[in-house]
């Protein structure tokens, strides 16, 4: 994802103390499950929902579907805060960074954090940044 040259960079929608924050994913009794840290607040599809409705059974991530597309815009409305930034970025976000996320079992998970996002959003063409999965 190169960085954006738009009106809505990520440099003007988060704080810099946004840095700690973190994303965990993870499933319980099958269902795919995504808590910010610090504070274990659980994210939810609503907000991503009213905005564009990929998948109103909930997230997924491991493919690029309906599923990981609503996780990857929820991610980003949530980290940005900015509704226009994620709308313009969330299919690339989705395909760089929530397709390649695995956690099959009961017992694993995932971690994206802020400084993990931010690199992604201003990485440079031919310059991937993974997640630590």
């Amino acid at each position: 994802m190169s960085r954006p040259s738009d009106t809505h960079s990520i440099e003007q929608t988060h704080p810099a103390s946004d840095c700690d924050i973190a994303y965990v994913g993870y499933r319980q009794s099958g269902q795919a499950i995504v808590e910010k840290r610090p504070g274990q607040e659980r994210l939810t599809p609503e907000r991503s929902l009213a905005l564009v409705n990929h998948s109103p059974s909930g997230f997924e991530w491991g493919y690029g579907g309906s599923g990981p597309a609503q996780l990857a815009l929820a991610l980003l409305l949530d980290y940005t805060d900015d509704e226009a930034f994620a709308l313009d970025h969330y299919q690339a976000f989705k395909t760089e960074v929530v397709s390649q996320l695995d956690c099959a079992g009961s017992g694993e998970r995932w971690r994206l954090t802020g400084p993990e996002i931010d690199a992604v959003l201003h990485e440079t063409p031919g310059e991937p940044v993974a997640p630590s999965i």
